[in-house]
C-alpha cells in the first residue's frame, strides 16, 4: 500500500499525458450532441471519485449530474430513458458486474457511455464508447490508492476538455508535482497516529469538492484499521451527528482553501467548543492553530483540484495507523481487491 501511495505522481502524469488527446476528441462529440446530463456508476472507492465528479462537472461545465443507484439495473430491471445522457462508469478492474449492467442497459437506452478503468479489455470497457485508462500499472493492494487519484485526474481532465478550460488543464498539469511534495507529510503522519492507535470511531468531515475525500479517507480507515470512521459533509453535521461529539472525540476535518474553507472553520469552532479532538488537513494556520494534530499541505493546488491532493495524508493516516494497530493493510481481512456486486 504504502509503495503504490508512492507511486500516484508517476502514475497521475502518465494517465494525464497519455489520454489528453483521447479525451479531447471525446469532449467535442459531447458538445457536438449536446449532452446536458450525466449519469455515474460506480461502486466503493470509485463512487467516492463519481462524488468528486458530481461537483466537478457541476461546477465547471454546467451540467446536472446524478450518481446512478446501479441496483435500478441489476435488481429491479429498470430501463430510464437515457436519451441525451452520458453514462460514465468509473471501476478500477472494469469487472464491477453491476456498474457493467448500468452502462450495458444505458446504451440499449439511448445514453452515450464512457468508462474510467485500470484496465483495458475488461468488461466495461465493451460496454463503452469511449475508455479512458489509469495507466496506474497493477495495482496489487487491496485499499486502491493510485487508481483512486488517476480516476479523479481522468475526471478533472474531462471536465476540462468539456469546458475547454485552458486554466483548468494548466493547474492539471502541475497536479503530479503537488502529489510529490505532499508526500513529505508522510513522517509527520507516522509520528501522530500512535495517540490514535486504540480509537474506535471518528468522524470525518469534509465540504463541497473534498467531500470526496471525506468518504474515500473513511474508508481507507474502515478497511485498513477497521475502525468506524463515519464520513459527513460539514453542513449535514451541524443538522445531527455533531450531537455524538463529546471531550478527545476524533474528528478528521479536511480544510483547503476555497469557498469552502469558512464554512469548514465555523465548524472547527464548535467542535473545539465541544472539546473534540481534531485532525486537520489545510493551508490556513488560522484552523491548523485549533487542530490536537495538525497536518498542514505544503503546497495549495487550487480547490478544484485539491481532492487529487487532499486525499493523501488520509491514505497515509489509513495506512499508519493500520501498522500502529498491529493490522497489515495489504491483508485486511475479508476482502479481495476484486468485489463483484449485482
Amino acid at each position: 500500500m504504502r509503495d503504490e501511495i508512492y507511486q500516484q505522481p508517476h502514475a497521475i502524469a502518465s494517465a494525464i499525458e497519455q489520454e489528453t488527446a483521447a479525451v479531447a476528441a471525446f469532449a467535442q462529440k459531447l458538445r457536438d450532441r449536446r449532452i446536458r446530463h450525466v449519469v455515474i456508476a460506480a461502486r466503493g472507492t470509485s463512487d467516492n471519485a463519481a462524488t468528486y465528479a458530481k461537483y466537478l462537472l457541476e461546477i465547471v461545465v454546467g451540467v446536472p449530474v446524478a450518481l446512478a443507484a446501479p441496483s435500478v439495473y441489476t435488481l429491479y430491471g429498470a430501463r430510464p430513458n437515457l436519451e441525451g445522457v452520458l453514462m460514465l462508469g468509473i471501476s478500477q478492474s472494469g469487472q464491477a458486474t453491476d456498474v457493467v449492467q448500468a452502462l450495458a442497459t444505458g446504451s440499449e437506452t439511448g445514453a452515450m457511455t464512457a468508462c474510467i478503468t485500470n484496465v483495458a479489455g475488461s468488461p466495461l470497457t465493451e460496454v463503452s464508447d469511449a475508455t479512458f485508462l489509469c495507466s496506474a500499472g497493477d495495482e496489487r493492494g487491496i485499499a486502491a490508492t493510485k487508481t483512486y487519484t488517476t480516476s479523479l485526474a481522468l475526471v478533472a481532465l474531462l471536465a476540462a476538455q468539456w469546458a475547454e478550460s485552458a486554466e483548468l488543464l494548466k493547474g492539471l498539469n502541475k497536479i503530479p508535482d503537488a502529489v510529490q511534495r505532499t508526500l513529505a507529510l508522510d513522517d509527520v503522519v507516522a509520528s501522530a497516529v500512535e495517540r490514535y492507535r486504540y480509537m474506535d470511531e471518528c468522524a470525518v468531515l469534509a465540504r463541497g469538492l473534498n467531500q470526496a475525500t471525506a468518504l474515500e479517507t473513511a474508508l481507507k480507515m474502515t478497511e485498513t484499521s477497521y475502525i468506524v470512521a463515519k464520513p459527513y459533509s460539514g453542513a449535514d453535521f451541524l443538522h445531527g451527528p455533531i450531537a455524538m461529539v463529546s471531550d478527545g472525540f476524533p474528528c478528521f476535518i479536511f480544510a483547503p482553501n476555497g469557498r469552502a474553507y469558512d464554512s469548514m472553520h465555523e465548524l472547527a469552532t464548535k467542535l473545539e467548543e465541544r472539546h473534540a479532538e481534531m485532525i486537520v488537513v489545510a493551508h490556513n494556520k488560522e484552523i491548523l492553530a485549533l487542530a490536537k494534530r495538525p497536518l498542514e499541505l505544503p503546497v495549495d493546488a487550487g480547490e478544484l483540484l485539491s481532492p487529487i491532493v487532499c486525499i493523501l495524508p488520509g491514505q497515509l493516516w489509513a495506512y499508519h495507523l493500520s501498522r500502529a494497530r498491529g493490522i497489515d493493510p495489504d491483508r485486511p481481512r475479508g476482502l479481495t481487491k476484486v468485489t463483484l456486486t449485482r
